[in-house]
């Protein structure tokens, strides 16, 4: 590179970086001109802090890498999607979007972008679901959904859910008492089963299954040794005991500050996939429906038919999972 082109190169990065702190420019330039790794956790840093509230940066400065992005610093999506655009530019990498998604804490972010920028491949990570994302993907919702953190690692999903005291059934279980009651904290077990089948990668999940087809048919082994009250903490997990089309099986359990609360030796749940269309077969049946019409002395069908297969008969259904407990 000549002068001329690596004084340009310096002015872009510098007018790329002229908002962040001190030392993130010369860091950056540094990584550029010697691939100098140890410079990465001062250019993130500057690039985060760049983009945080004089609060924020407050508690960025006094933070270790388990610092949560979006939890500890209130970082919504779209600042983070800001920073991460920042970084690509500045470390000349990309960075794909689901993996983005499962970077939660600054030290996820930190070890991600250094094998990158080595070249290598980031380690894997079990995926993080937040409330948001979760209430999408339900066929729960509020006030019947009580998960409001999830994560799946292969077989295993685990969740939260702390009890507020607001809810609804609270005000007549028991009146001036209020108890979780102990029902619910299976069905909270059920519903953690039915966000696995949405999103886990389990080898037995051969297609992305339909969530208003997944329905509880039964439930073994419970026993509940713990009462939970307002301000509990419930720490779920269901592990995958098997899963052939169309059943799957769990085991299940809840903690509380380390307690065991309550377990479950068998959930069962029903469950299908969405429909599979053979585009080839729909195809085929048009250009067969077309010919039989031309025969018939028409370019076009006249009987107000618009030649589409008949659709299949829906799977039978099972009762859904505590719904209206």
């Amino acid at each position: 590179m000549d002068t001329k082109s690596e004084l340009s190169t310096q002015d872009e990065l510098r007018d790329l970086l002229k908002r962040c702190p001190a030392g993130t420019y010369e860091a950056a330039l540094a990584f550029r001109e010697e691939k100098d790794v140890s410079k990465i956790e001062i250019i993130v840093l500057g690039i985060i802090d760049r983009h945080l509230e004089p609060e924020q940066r407050e508690i960025l400065a006094k933070s270790d890498d388990s610092l949560r992005m979006y939890e500890d610093l209130g970082m919504d999506s779209l600042t983070m999607l800001e920073i991460v655009m920042l970084i690509e530019q500045t470390l000349m990498v990309s960075i794909d979007n689901e993996e983005l998604r499962d970077l939660r804490t600054l030290g996820d972010v930190k070890v991600y972008l250094d094998a990158k920028a080595k070249g290598e491949e980031p380690p894997k990570r079990s995926k993080s679901f937040r409330i948001e994302e979760i209430a999408s993907l339900m066929p729960h919702k509020e006030p019947f959904l009580f998960l409001e953190s999830a994560k799946i690692d292969g077989s295993e999903a685990t969740a939260t859910y702390k009890i507020s005291g607001n809810e609804y059934f609270l005000e007549g279980h028991f009146k001036e008492n209020p108890v979780f009651p102990a029902s619910i904290m299976i069905e909270a077990l059920g519903q953690l089963c039915v966000f696995f089948l949405l999103k886990g990668e389990d080898a037995s999940i051969i297609s992305k299954v339909d969530p208003n087809t997944i329905f509880f048919t039964s439930c073994d082994g419970v026993k509940c040794r713990r009462i939970c009250k307002p301000g509990d903490k419930l720490t779920m997990k269901v592990q995958v005991s098997r899963i052939r089309h169309p059943l799957a099986c769990f085991t299940g359990e809840i903690n509380v500050e380390g307690e065991r609360t309550a377990h479950a030796e068998e959930i069962k749940l029903a469950f299908d996939y969405f429909p599979i269309i053979d585009a080839q077969e729909d195809v085929n049946e048009k250009k067969s429906t077309s010919a039989k019409s031309f025969r018939n002395g028409g370019g076009s069908m006249s009987n107000g038919s618009n030649g589409n297969t008949s659709e299949s008969e829906s799977p039978e259904r099972f009762v859904k999972f505590n719904q209206n407990s």
